[in-house]
């Protein structure tokens, strides 16, 4: 029996996700409908046919990509994100991409204190795959003993010779930038959630800043109240100016 148009386009669109890393992203609509030489429409039935088996996702302003199931973090506890990747039985890895002693960016000199800072600039992986770009600024004093072999191989909550009390982490909505989507494999002005977390010492004192960028469509945070608010508005909501 022929095969109709949509059905052919939809069993190499399996064959493709089938193949691909999980979360990888795929062609656009318009791509694709040029690419096989069928209409939109019909290269939209056959996504949504692959998607019914649970293959492909999309989401809105992001676009398709193959399934996988998001990686998620907790925000009830100070720890890293390679502790929630490996919780959920990926391989954790980190790249290093930069590692400078510098001058910080105006925010992260107000919120440390301090005019030099070591910067650190990562990609972590999960299974292989970019899941989150990662910079860190620390102040130069604290890590003046530190090499990029150090940082690349732990966290910094490991390697500062000081207690630490706990973080603030803030967390938002932001389109990826065409450096950071290229290190997350995502496409430039997907989707991102930002988020800057300020580390304190024992002491009070800011010790770390750091930003984590996550692709979307492959990150989740979870917070768990201790109990139910009177209030309909989520804990921690506030409007950005």
């Amino acid at each position: 029996m022929r095969r109709i148009r949509y059905q052919e386009i939809a069993d190499e669109l399996r064959k493709r996700a089938q193949d691909a890393p999980p979360g990888s992203v795929l062609p656009s609509e318009a791509e694709m409908s040029a690419e096989f030489g069928a209409s939109r429409v019909t290269v939209r039935r056959a996504l949504e046919m692959v998607r019914d088996e649970g293959l492909i996702a999309a989401r809105q302003g992001f676009g398709w990509f193959v399934a996988a199931e998001p990686v998620r973090q907790s925000l009830g506890s100070l720890a890293t994100i390679e502790s929630h990747v490996e919780g959920v039985g990926k391989l954790s890895e980190r790249k290093i991409e930069e590692f400078a002693f510098e001058q910080p960016p105006t925010r992260v000199a107000q919120i440390l204190g301090v005019s030099q800072v070591l910067r650190v600039k990562r990609v972590n992986l999960a299974d292989g795959e970019p899941f989150a770009v990662v910079t860190v600024w620390c102040p130069a004093d604290l890590g003046a003993n530190l090499s990029r072999r150090d940082v690349e191989r732990r966290p910094f909550y490991e390697l500062l010779d000081i207690e630490l009390r706990g973080a603030t982490q803030t967390i938002g909505a932001d389109l990826a930038g065409e450096v950071d989507a290229d290190l997350l494999g995502v496409p430039t002005g997907s989707p991102v959630l930002r988020c800057q977390r300020v580390t304190t010492a024992a002491t009070g004192e800011p010790v770390l800043v750091s930003e984590h960028l996550f692709p979307a469509h492959r990150t989740e945070f979870v917070v768990d109240l201790p109990q139910a608010e009177p209030s309909m508005t989520p804990s921690g909501v506030r409007i950005v100016d």
